[in-house]
């Protein structure tokens, strides 16, 4: 969704004092396969309106909470009642975050009179404004610590954790668009994305250490850059959302990311996210149709547009193809007061099977079989209701991941929702233990790290 060596000053963090399993607002739920077990309200000073949740990342038993104003740390060592740990503030638009170990990576989209939590905001059409990728030291979770900004052109709309081939560094793939002839910073064609290395032991040193171009010979008419990658480092492969485009890409070489192939669609508005399965044999993309703000789960919209599609991979070396394979579409028509589309998900780890867990904004929370790639179907759901029966405003569960026995949904206005999956064909999942996750860097679960 879009709308519209740093100082360590202004940050301001407060411990937890939100009561574990509070109230959220009252709506009409619908569910199937899905039990709601917990949740949290979004705290203050990240409550504001404009302030929503956005995406989630996990370390051991925290999992960290992107928003427009900051970041919240959660303690989920026991599910049933999270407990708010700590929050900063500071403001930057999107709030996308990865965890490495000790350090968080954060994502800033608007644009800032200067790269310190404090810094009001800039109008874009000022030159040197802040945006890019903001590094915290998150080693004592009740005290984030700040300790360094990259500066990246067009900012950092979502960025992707990619592991450095030394194993003493993290690649940060920096994703951003909408550039305009207007905005000195962000002119056309931004046709690349940025890559910043940062080394564990001296983040405050963390550079950009390569730009490449993804679209040499243009892309389509609406490709204005990348608003998602998803990499696969086991794999050596990722696969980048590039609002017209889809594109394979091998990361075999992290730094010198290669285009391996392309792929368009004119059932698709913008391509958002991107997911594979564990064998790597599919890919799924999304298409977040009217930015994540439209009413588009309905009738009149139809089932292949604003859904996913399902891609199958193929060849070896550097000839690979992306066949379209089907579309899913959530099953179930909203209303015209419900912005309702495609959105963040992730793999329930199953062995031998495809199962993916989905946020739909308005439209819940969608769990899918694709084990079957011709004909995906939903076998459980979450879904609240309209925030506002008489206007559409924006609202939903902006990400849902599955992470050690359970979904963790980012609600947008009502906070986080912890939700237990009763489908007996998932039960495997909960044998499997993660100690970090970041949801758009993958990592087999199966024990198979090899290109497909």
């Amino acid at each position: 969704m879009r709308w519209g060596g740093a100082s360590a000053a202004a940050v301001l963090l407060a411990a937890a004092t939100a009561v574990p399993g509070a109230a959220v607002a009252e709506q009409d739920v619908s569910a199937e396969g899905v039990v709601r077990v917990g949740g949290l309200p979004r705290p203050a000073p990240l409550d504001r309106e404009g302030a929503f949740n956005s995406d989630l990342a996990f370390t051991g038993d925290h999992a960290i909470g992107g928003n427009y104003d900051g970041f919240v740390v959660y303690d989920i060592s026991d599910p049933t009642r999270p407990r708010v740990v700590s929050t900063v503030l500071c403001p930057g638009g999107q709030g996308d975050v990865s965890v490495s170990g000790d350090l968080l990576y954060f994502s800033v989209d608007y644009p800032r009179a200067g790269d310190e939590c404090g810094a009001a905001a800039a109008p874009a059409t000022e030159a040197g404004a802040f945006e890019g990728i903001r590094i915290f030291d998150i080693s004592d979770k009740e005290n984030p610590r700040y300790v360094a900004a990259v500066r990246t052109d067009c900012g950092s709309h979502t960025n992707t954790l990619v592991p450095g081939e030394d194993g003493e560094s993290d690649l940060v793939y920096v994703s951003s668009y909408s550039p305009s002839p207007d905005f000195p910073d962000c002119r056309p064609p931004h046709d690349k994305i940025s890559i910043i290395e940062v080394p564990h032991d001296d983040p405050a040193s963390a550079a950009i250490v390569n730009e490449p171009v993804l679209f040499p010979d243009g892309g389509a008419e609406s490709t204005t850059g990348c608003h998602d990658i998803t990499a696969y480092p086991e794999r050596g492969i990722a696969a980048a959302a590039c609002l017209g485009d889809g594109l394979l890409l091998d990361i075999s070489d992290p730094v010198e990311p290669r285009v391996l192939d392309r792929v368009r669609d004119p059932n698709f508005a913008f391509w958002h996210s991107a997911t594979f399965t564990d064998d790597a044999r599919y890919v799924l993309f999304t298409d977040e149709l009217g930015g994540g703000s439209a009413a588009v789960c309905t009738e009149e919209t139809g089932s292949e547009r604003g859904a996913n599609a399902v891609y199958s991979l193929s060849g070896s070396g550097d000839q690979w193809e992306l066949d379209f394979r089907s579309y899913y579409k959530l099953p179930r028509h909203q209303t015209e007061t419900e912005n309702c589309v495609a959105h963040n998900g992730s793999l329930i780890p199953v062995a031998g099977r495809d199962y993916f867990v989905q946020s739909w904004y308005q439209g819940g929370v969608s769990v899918i079989d694709l084990t079957d790639p011709e004909s995906p179907e939903e076998i459980g759901h979450f879904d609240r209701g309209p925030w506002d029966p008489g206007a559409l405003r924006t609202a939903g569960s902006w990400s849902a991941y599955y992470y050690n026995g359970h979904v963790y949904s980012s609600d947008i206005r009502n906070g986080l929702d912890v939700l237990r999956l009763t489908d007996p064909r998932l039960e495997q999942a909960q044998g499997v233990v993660m100690e970090e996750f970041n949801p758009q860097s993958q990592t087999s679960f199966s024990g198979h790290g090899q290109h497909p």
